[in-house]
């Protein structure tokens, strides 16, 4: 499985087993989700054509922010006391909190604990990943080009997170992208979050894109779910989490990131059948 080795001072990550075990364990930790079923034509991206919008999450699938947030968690559990002040472990930030929610983690770690008491330590965390994130984020292998074929073939999107609209800016504006994506759309200010399927149902409904003609990149579990609610193929990066996982979730594809050429086969085969759609310039959330 991928590990989160990352340049920070104090990381030292050492590569384990993804075991039987620790899937058991993943999946204890993981609120299921009902989403509605989607038809079989939403198994593969060939269902979409012809193609007219690409809906992204952030954190894992347009930079490979995992070991910062590992990181971050890391010491700040530590500092708390957390598990008696033993460093949490690669396996326990992957299972128990990549890609959920502020909200839903503070019952996962601080069950006990006071609201306030709890939101202050998720927002000096989440400040705590932008100051690294500044000086150390740098994109998923292959989005340059990605982004330019997006570009090129006239298509719409929008960027879907759980992140908190300060990370979300934040990383849009170290790629760059701000003017790439045309809506920004937030879990937070959802009805509900990933792994519900509010937050693609927003994006299409903003976009004015049916499911049929869209897709989504995204690197978690209740990523994945989400936007196979929302009846779109999703190609799973395997940045942070093993692919496995993310197949199980309900991809259409797993990739290790956008330089890999089965993913550039479907597309291929997708620009032969999509008709451009014209593409807004207003950013909005």
């Amino acid at each position: 499985m991928p590990s989160l080795q990352f340049a920070l001072p104090k990381i030292h990550l050492l590569p384990f087993s993804y075991n039987t075990q620790t899937q058991n364990l993943y999946s204890a930790a993981t609120p299921r989700c009902r989403i509605s079923s989607t038809s079989p034509r939403h198994s593969s991206l060939a269902s979409v054509a012809p193609l007219e919008a690409i809906l992204f999450d952030i954190d894992g699938t347009l930079v490979d922010s995992d070991p910062i947030h590992y990181y971050a968690f890391r010491e700040m559990l530590q500092e708390v006391g957390f598990h008696g002040g033993a460093p949490i472990t690669e396996e326990f930030f992957i299972n128990s909190i990549s890609g959920k929610h502020n909200v839903e983690l503070r019952h996962v770690l601080f069950p006990d604990w006071d609201v306030e008491r709890a939101v202050k330590f998720f927002d000096d965390k989440e400040a705590m990943f932008r100051r690294l994130a500044a000086e150390e984020m740098k994109p998923v292998a292959g989005l340059e080009k990605l982004i330019k074929w997006v570009e090129d073939n006239g298509l719409r999107r929008a960027a879907v997170t759980n992140a908190p609209r300060s990370n979300a800016d934040l990383l849009i504006s170290i790629l760059g992208l701000e003017s790439f994506f045309e809506f920004v759309i937030i879990g937070s200010e959802c009805n509900r979050v990933k792994p519900f399927p509010d937050p693609y149902l927003k994006a299409l409904e903003e976009l004015g894109i049916s499911s049929e003609h869209a897709f989504v990149f995204e690197d978690s579990v209740s990523g994945i779910k989400a936007g196979v609610g929302a009846g779109m193929p999703v190609v799973g990066l395997a940045t942070g989490n093993p692919e496995r996982l993310l197949s199980e979730a309900g991809a259409a594809m797993v990739i290790k990131d956008y330089t890999e050429a089965k993913l550039w086969a479907v597309l291929d085969g997708l620009e032969k059948k999509t008709r451009p759609a014209k593409v807004g310039t207003q950013l909005s959330g």
